[in-house]
């Protein structure tokens, strides 16, 4: 113990300190490092100063800290102490309803933000600010539930107050789940662009198929959320330990939110243990909590080293990353679901690569390679990418041992007619739009016996999604709910249907590997971007090339024509069943063996000096002018002039403004006519000359 900590401690037991200098001392030692101490330092206070009417901010001090140490029930103690004693102290709600979150209690983390937000006096700015933040926690955690409309009025009431763009960007996130369209309108105060600016990059996806845009809103999303971080590890300092690194395996690192039951872990649990080990090394990162499922257990089992994340600082994590001595790290989340996108920003790793979490671009100065295929990211779309394209032979992997429910389904058991056309769209309903919805009736209409199948999205949505039907002059009838099973059972009820019908701009991913697993065949329409192609690269690797069609006309045609041939979906079914054990979408031997040889040949990169630098030279213009082409009306995937779009775009911002030349879209202007014709015109006198 110092000597500065004894006397603050003696000095408490005399009664001869104040509760702001225990704060101040506090705070000194947590700037040191020594959070304990500062702990013990606030104990040691209330123990003699329980009833001092400072003694909420030493409790609500103490709960921060405990916190810190992953201390939630203490927390939770500390937060509804400081409350007692003072009720309109609002950080401590705020604080108590997070506490509350951590733990899994999210009814309890909302009623507590709800209570604080009725009890908060007349507006003042101070109220404000704690009104704002109460109620972006209660749309942010209840975006994640069925009470989506709930958060929707939360997050409203908070955008019309201040606009703050997270809000803007979580109530976008919340209309895509429950299909209330146009999803960019319905609220006072920001204008449409507004709202189309605060988007999130994942979010996008689901609204345009626009890879330009994509690119650059991953861009823009970086330096807003993440930025230069304060501790990172740069290229000297990873060169330099390769010059004493002992001869050993590559090291490998997946972070990850998904090493569990989740789509993308139903995906990827079997390839873990197929790395060769004579030259890998794997580690896993989780910064999702123990659920002690099979996937879970099975990814633990797999690899060589399994670091749980969750309750460590971005920074602790990048510094064991580091220290583990990781030379590849893989991200799997990107900018989806529980990501850390912080660490990645700090280079721990002297290699860094976008992998399956993410379907899209990065778009930042740390990833240096994006895991494609040669139908994802053809390369004339290379451009789209700030990060350098490798590729697999299927850019997914699948686990061949997932398990199938043993049940023995009838159509009349699953809710649906004996006879009928059974199109399925087991994709989350967020990937539905208007105008996808509008050709999903569109082929209800032309085959007279067809049904639309798809995952129950709770009564609200079910309903909306039954009005629109009637909307588009189809009968509510024809469009049936699958309620929610285990995945087991889920499965096991995939071959009910004839055809899954994919969405557009964002496609199946997992589901349809799922549905093709199964043995039923997709219709896809594939477009520029990474989400808009993912089914057409499985429909291919599944031999089933014919099914990925180029345009909207031919994608209903082709599902109207099969849905009213029988023996056409048959075939199409035979030749998918005949395929399953030889094609490259299910041979996940094949995939990794690729995969080890992407990574060994990264590794070379790095030992060679020759590692990729991303391109992300004007993306900020690229950011304004997809933002400017966005409409309701116009779907960019139909456009065939999508690049001359940008083209024209950006000659326009040049005439403001000089753009710099890119590898994209702008070379450069070249110069006027009548200079180009002075420049090539010899001058007088000098033809002459050299005769």
């Amino acid at each position: 113990m110092s000597d500065a900590l004894a006397e603050v401690l003696n000095q408490i037991a005399s009664g001869k300190i104040e509760a702001t200098r225990v704060i101040a001392a506090a705070d000194s030692l947590a700037l040191q490092g020594a959070d304990a101490d500062a702990l013990g330092l606030y104990r040691t206070w209330l123990q003699y100063n329980s009833a001092n009417p400072l003694a909420y901010a030493i409790q609500y001090n103490m709960g921060v800290l405990l916190g810190k140490f992953g201390d939630h029930d203490g927390a939770v103690t500390a937060f509804k102490a400081a409350i007692a004693q003072r009720a309109d102290f609002y950080p401590a709600h705020i604080n108590l309803g997070s506490t509350y979150e951590r733990l899994g209690r999210t009814s309890d983390a909302v009623t507590q933000w709800l209570g604080m937000v009725n009890q908060l006096p007349a507006i003042t700015g101070e109220s404000v600010n704690y009104k704002v933040s109460a109620l972006k926690q209660i749309g942010r955690v209840l975006e994640h539930t069925s009470l989506e409309e709930s958060g929707e009025d939360a997050l409203r009431q908070c955008i019309e107050l201040v606009q703050p763009a997270d809000a803007m960007q979580h109530w976008i996130a919340i209309r895509q789940k429950q299909c209330k369209w146009p999803v960019l309108s319905g609220i006072t105060g920001p204008t449409r662009r507004q709202l189309f600016a605060a988007m999130s990059p994942h979010c996008l996806v689901f609204h345009t198929d626009d890879p330009l845009l994509h690119l650059a809103r991953g861009y823009k999303y970086y330096k807003a959320k993440i930025g230069r971080p304060k501790v990172f590890f740069d290229r000297d300092s990873h060169r330099a330990a390769l010059a004493t690194r002992p001869k050993r395996r590559i090291r490998i690192g997946y972070l990850s939110s998904y090493f569990r039951e989740h789509a993308h872990g139903y995906l990827t649990a079997e390839m873990y243990k197929l790395h060769d080990r004579s030259r890998f090394e794997v580690f896993a990162y989780s910064c999702s909590r123990r659920t002690g499922d099979r996937i879970q257990t099975q990814v633990m089992k797999d690899v060589d080293h399994w670091v749980d994340i969750l309750e460590m600082s971005d920074e602790d994590v990048a510094k064991r990353i580091a220290a583990d001595g990781i030379d590849i790290l893989i991200d799997f989340n990107g900018y989806t679901g529980e990501a850390r996108p912080a660490i990645m920003a700090m280079r721990p790793a002297p290699i860094a690569v976008n992998w399956l979490g993410y379907p899209g671009s990065m778009g930042t100065p740390y990833h240096d390679y994006v895991i494609a295929d040669d139908f994802t990211i053809p390369p004339d779309f290379e451009m789209y990418y700030s990060e350098k394209v490798v590729r697999l032979p299927c850019y997914q992997p699948n686990d061949r041992q997932r398990q199938v429910a043993s049940i023995n389904w009838t159509r009349e058991a699953a809710g649906l007619p004996a006879n009928a056309t059974v199109f399925c769209g087991f994709n989350g309903v967020q990937k539905i739009t208007a105008p996808m919805w509008e050709r999903f009736m569109d082929i209800l209409s032309r085959v007279p016996n067809g049904v639309l199948w798809l995952l129950d999205g709770g009564e609200r949505i079910n309903e909306r999604l039954r009005q629109e039907a009637i909307r588009h002059g189809v009968t509510p009838d024809r469009i049936i709910f699958a309620p929610k099973l285990i995945n087991a059972e889920h499965l096991s009820r995939y071959p009910l249907a004839d055809l899954f019908l994919d969405t557009s701009p964002c496609g199946a991913h997992t589901t349809a590997s799922d549905a093709l697993w199964m043995g039923v065949p997709v219709l896809t329409v594939a477009g520029r971007g990474f989400a808009s192609r993912v089914c057409g690269s499985l429909a291919v690797a599944a031999g089933l090339g014919d099914m990925v069609c180029t345009t909207f006309a031919e994608y209903v045609e082709k599902a109207v024509e099969l849905g009213n041939d029988k023996r056409a979906r048959q075939a199409i079914r035979d030749r998918l069943a005949a395929n399953r054990a030889t094609c490259d979408l299910f041979d996940t031997d094949k995939l990794v063996s690729h995969l080890d040889g992407l990574l060994a040949a990264m590794w070379e990169d790095f030992v060679a000096d020759r590692v990729p630098r991303p391109n992300l030279a004007n993306l900020d213009i690229y950011d304004e002018i997809g933002t400017d082409l966005d409409r309701d009306d116009l779907e960019l995937i139909a456009r065939a002039d999508y690049q001359d779009l940008y083209r024209a775009q950006l000659r326009e911002v040049d005439r403001h403004c000089p753009v710099a030349p890119d590898a994209r879209l702008w070379p450069g202007e070249p110069a006027p006519p009548a200079q180009a014709a002075k420049a090539a015109a010899p001058a007088k006198g000098k033809a002459k000359k050299a005769k």
